[in-house]
């Protein structure tokens, strides 16, 4: 075989050896993470995750950067996803929104710009802003908890209601909140009002409940950091009729209250961990970065927790 010859044949097993190589990823990923500060332990839990998330998966993937933006509110919120993606050039973006309607339009400009975009949590208000959507099963969220007060109030009673932010998800849980209440007609629901996610909040709706209802069986608080406020304002009222006092979210002081049993008004709660955001940013980071795309829709469910299984969902190092 002359030279040439070989080198020829050379040529063609390095040229073929190549082509049964696997594609390449056709870009790195630079994704963005919008989130709201840590103005609760909920959202310090879920600043926690985000953090924990940038750190594990940078350092298994050689291709992929994560920045973290945190907003208190939602004009700055706004102007941090604009600067994701003009100045840090982001090509994937994990949102939580700090609200539905205000975010929906600032979440489409990034993903008009070529961003893959996966919303956390709270929805948009138009879906066609989004590729994909994460989050917890906000109608179990609202079910599980009128469900367990209709049984442990044997079906009469009446109840009050604190809500969260004006949101998608904050209507889902309400929604259903009312749908298992229209079962059982004896069962009043008095009034349900925002309190925003926030103890301070939670204290004086719930001063305004005490004040003008005189007799109250159970209240909703739909959040674990609200039920604080809730206790507060009941004992400075020294209010004995209240029998039941449901959070939601699975903070690890109420769970170590069911778990223990010091409180008889707490005796339930309903899972929705924060740590779905590091789901929903593991889930964005590795299919963007095999040129792939998320379902949809990715529900993770919540359940009833009870002593039974408080141990399950107790999390003694966790900030929330």
């Amino acid at each position: 075989m002359t030279t040439f010859t070989r080198r020829l044949a050379l040529t063609a097993v390095a040229a073929a050896a190549f082509a049964s190589l696997p594609a390449l990823a056709a870009e790195k990923v630079n994704l963005g993470v919008s989130i709201p500060a840590a103005t609760h332990s909920f959202m310090g839990g879920i600043n926690y995750w985000a953090n924990q998330a940038k750190k594990d998966l940078e350092k298994e993937h050689k291709d992929l950067k994560i920045t973290i933006k945190t907003a208190a509110n939602a004009p700055e919120q706004a102007n941090q996803l604009q600067d994701l993606s003009t100045v840090t050039k982001i090509n994937a973006l994990v949102v939580f929104p700090f609200e539905s309607a205000a975010l929906t339009k600032p979440v489409a400009q990034v993903k008009a710009k070529g961003a893959y975009v996966t919303v956390v949590d709270r929805g948009l208000t138009d879906t066609s802003a989004q590729d994909a959507y994460v989050a917890g099963d906000n109608t179990a969220f609202g079910k599980i908890p009128a469900e367990y007060i209709v049984k442990q109030l044997n079906g009469k009673g009446n109840v009050v209601a604190l809500r969260g932010i004006a949101t998608t998800l904050d209507n889902e849980r309400m929604d259903a909140f009312n749908a298992v209440l229209k079962s059982s007609p004896d069962i009043k629901l008095l009034d349900a009002k925002y309190a925003n996610w926030n103890r301070d909040d939670a204290f004086k709706v719930t001063q305004d409940y005490l004040t003008r209802f005189k007799n109250i069986d159970a209240i909703w608080a739909a959040d674990d950091d609200m039920a604080v406020g809730v206790l507060k304002a009941v004992e400075q009222a020294k209010r004995d009729d209240i029998k039941i006092i449901f959070g939601g979210a699975g903070a690890k002081g109420m769970v170590k209250t069911i778990m223990d049993g010091k409180d008889p008004r707490i005796t339930a709660d309903v899972s929705y961990s924060p740590k779905f955001i590091y789901d929903a940013i593991k889930l964005t980071a590795e299919a963007r970065l095999k040129g792939e795309k998320l379902p949809a829709t990715t529900i993770i469910p919540s359940v009833l927790i009870t002593k039974e299984n408080a141990k399950d969902f107790y999390h003694p190092n966790s900030p929330f």
